[in-house]
């Protein structure tokens, strides 16, 4: 398990907390209309985008709810990584098995209540695969199967991929990382989603000054 889960490593801290109350934040979204599934992207490379579906995973898990977190950046995965699992199987493993009846394998973590869907084998084509109607099935089985379904996605300007699955879920959270994500990217990310009618569920900011902001790590 890597050390950047601080929602592990140190489950007392004020980051841990903020994921807490992110998670709260989402609870009150949910009010008058349920999250079963939302993805977490940023605007552009930020590199936070990981760890914080990571950690907000953990933090659900820790809630009580059945979690299943989805590398679903099949272009550049790494949350096989943060948990120490294998990369296959995984996203694509499923989406390419010739019956609609096979089974879907999930990894177990660490953290009860939490488990993984790596990326799989990386495609040429990340968007139509994300796109299709198999994956549509694979988002109603996991909704089937868990409480809450966590997304990780590529950066939304970089590529269309984060807002085609998100067309499919209940949303989308931004994460826009302090001194990094330039305001007129996320202004761009922002019209990209509204473009494929995606929810925008919030944005978290990353990396701020202890300031009275809501930060989280």
């Amino acid at each position: 398990m890597d050390t950047h889960l601080i929602t592990l490593r140190e489950p007392r801290s004020p980051a841990t907390e903020a994921y807490r109350v992110l998670r709260m934040n989402l609870d009150f979204t949910s009010l008058d209309r349920e999250l079963k599934a939302f993805v977490v992207a940023s605007p552009t490379a930020a590199g936070m985008e990981s760890n914080l579906a990571a950690n907000l995973a953990v933090v659900m898990a820790q809630g009580g709810q059945r979690v299943c977190l989805v590398d679903a950046d099949l272009r550049r995965p790494n949350l096989h990584e943060l948990f120490g699992v294998p990369q296959e199987p995984g996203v694509t493993t499923v989406l390419l098995k010739q019956t609609e009846e096979a089974p879907v394998t999930l990894a177990e973590t660490a953290v009860p209540g939490l488990n993984l869907l790596p990326s799989g084998a990386l495609p040429p084509n990340p968007a139509d695969i994300l796109g299709s109607n198999r994956m549509a099935s694979l988002l109603a089985h996991l909704k089937e199967t868990v409480d809450i379904v966590i997304f990780q996605a590529p950066p939304v300007i970089v590529a269309v991929d984060a807002s085609v699955l998100a067309a499919q879920t209940d949303g989308l959270l931004l994460v826009v990382r302090a001194g990094h994500t330039r305001r007129d990217r996320v202004e761009q990310a922002k019209e990209l989603l509204e473009r494929f009618r995606v929810r925008l569920l919030g944005a978290v900011l990353t990396d701020a000054p202890d300031r009275g902001l809501f930060t989280t790590y």
